[in-house]
C-alpha cells in the first residue's frame, strides 16, 4: 500500500468491479473521464482481465480514512508508461461524489507522484483535463502539475465542444524540497 496524508492507495481487486460499474454509469462521474457510454459488468470484467498482463500500467484504488475505517472512494493510475523515456500518463476518478472537493484527490495525486518519481524513477507524468473541470485543474495544480498547452475544442461533451488542457510535472520539479 501507498500512504498519503488522508488516503491510501491499494491494488484493485476483481471484487471492486461492481463499484466501478456503479461509478462509471453515473453521468456526473463519467463526464470527466475518457469513456462516454454506460458500462456493463461484462465490459468491466473484460477490461480487468486485459490489464492483468500489462507492464505499462499501474492502477490503484483510493481509500479515504474516515473515522476508524478505510472507504474506497476512487481510483488513480499511471498508464501507457514509456520505460525508455520514463514518461507516464496519469488518470484519476473519484467515484464517490460525497468526497469531491475535500482534498482527497490532491492527496491521492501527490501520493501516486511520490511512487512514480521515487520508486519507478519516472521522469515525467502528464495528463489531459477538460476545461469544464475546474476542480480537477485545481487539484493538479496543487499537486505540482504545470500547464503545457490546449487542444482546442478537442472533446464533445454535454452537447458542445470543449478544450482539452495538457499538463505535466517533471521529477525534479516534484522532488524539490517543499513540493
Amino acid at each position: 500500500m501507498l500512504y498519503g496524508e488522508r488516503v491510501r492507495l491499494r491494488a484493485v481487486e476483481r471484487t471492486d468491479l461492481p463499484t466501478f460499474v456503479r461509478w462509471f454509469n453515473d453521468p456526473d462521474v463519467r463526464q470527466y473521464v475518457l469513456m462516454s457510454e454506460p458500462m456493463s459488468m461484462a465490459m468491466e470484467e473484460r477490461w480487468f482481465e486485459n490489464r492483468l498482463s500489462r507492464t505499462d500500467d499501474y492502477l490503484f484504488g483510493i481509500e479515504a480514512h474516515v473515522g476508524d475505517a478505510w472507504v474506497h472512494i476512487g481510483n488513480n493510475g499511471l498508464h501507457r508508461i514509456d520505460w525508455k523515456s520514463r514518461i507516464a500518463t496519469f488518470g484519476i476518478a473519484l467515484g464517490e461524489k460525497a468526497y469531491w472537493g475535500q482534498g482527497y484527490g490532491t492527496d491521492a495525486t501527490r501520493t501516486i507522484l511520490r511512487f512514480a518519481f521515487g520508486e519507478l524513477n519516472l521522469h515525467r507524468v502528464e495528463l489531459d483535463v477538460y476545461d469544464f473541470n475546474p476542480r480537477g485543474i485545481r487539484c493538479y495544480e496543487k499537486a505540482g502539475f504545470r500547464h503545457e498547452g490546449v487542444r482546442r475544442q478537442a472533446i464533445f461533451r454535454n452537447g458542445q465542444y470543449h478544450d482539452v488542457l495538457t499538463m505535466s510535472v517533471l521529477q525534479h520539479e516534484f522532488m524539490m524540497p517543499g513540493a
